[in-house]
């Protein structure tokens, strides 16, 4: 579905940064790794090489929109062109309520969700406009459907960029750049085992137990792998989905319907 593209990843990082890269690679892609890790950065594209496609490692912070810009001069020296860009650096703010939160906390989900995608991809827009095309793929998020207290400087954050999303697909249609957002909801790997693990500390009972309850709110009784959400990026990705733009397609085993 990708055969030779060249695809950027933001984001890279043990959980869904290696795996949206490894399932491009899969596909054919040769793949341009970016995060602020060095380390993460060059394990995870040992296992792009690993399955016969070339890699790029740039170690960027996607808050400085010089570092974007270089990061989009070096793909294009050594590989030409950018067909794809994955938008999935963030954070996940601070865990407040958002009545209390100071302005620094709010900002600082902002500068990275909303601030570090634009920049990452205003810094791609032209070589796309010169190649003819591309996609731009956005990581989302549930917790911009289904609110929680504490989640509000993420939600709302996340909230803005599927806004932000929806308006580029609009304005870059013009130029056959294409923007749509995967929206996963729990995310099985180490992260979610781990507050798992805190929740059945704090309620004295096994892991299991918040395991089975949690996968058990979805239509499908378990949570999906970041391997699972990645084949969804692939889809946006490829030509498959020549004619979507301004979408969001929620990966989340029946846990939210939309």
């Amino acid at each position: 579905m990708l055969e030779d593209k060249i695809v950027i990843v933001s984001g890279i990082g043990p959980g869904m940064g290696r795996d949206i890269s490894l399932a491009c690679a899969r596909d054919g892609a040769d793949i341009v790794l970016a995060a602020r890790t060095q380390a993460n950065l060059e394990a995870v594209a040992a296992e792009v090489q690993e399955l016969g496609r070339r890699t790029l490692c740039v170690s960027t912070n996607v808050t400085d929109a010089d570092q974007c810009r270089n990061l989009v001069e070096r793909t294009l020296e050594e590989f030409g062109r950018v067909d794809v860009l994955v938008n999935n650096a963030a954070t996940g703010g601070h865990e407040v309520a958002l009545a209390e939160a100071t302005e620094r906390q709010i900002q600082h989900a902002i500068r990275i969700n909303l601030g570090g995608t634009m920049n990452m991809t205003q810094a791609v827009i032209p070589a796309m406009r010169e190649g003819g095309g591309g996609s731009i793929v956005i990581t989302g998020t549930l917790a911009m459907r289904r609110i929680q207290p504490g989640r509000g400087t993420y939600a709302a954050s996340k909230a803005a960029l599927m806004t932000a999303a929806q308006t580029l697909a609009l304005e870059l249609g013009q130029d056959n750049i294409r923007v749509n957002t995967v929206v996963p909801s729990y995310i099985m790997g180490g992260a979610l085992r781990y507050w798992f693990q805190q929740l059945a500390e704090e309620r004295g009972v096994d892991y299991q137990t918040i395991h089975d309850e949690r996968a058990a709110e979805s239509a499908l009784n378990r949570i999906a792998t970041s391997a699972e959400i990645a084949e969804a990026v692939v889809f946006f990705a490829s030509d498959r989905s020549r004619a979507i733009t301004g979408q969001s397609l929620d990966v989340n085993c029946g846990s939210f319907f939309v």
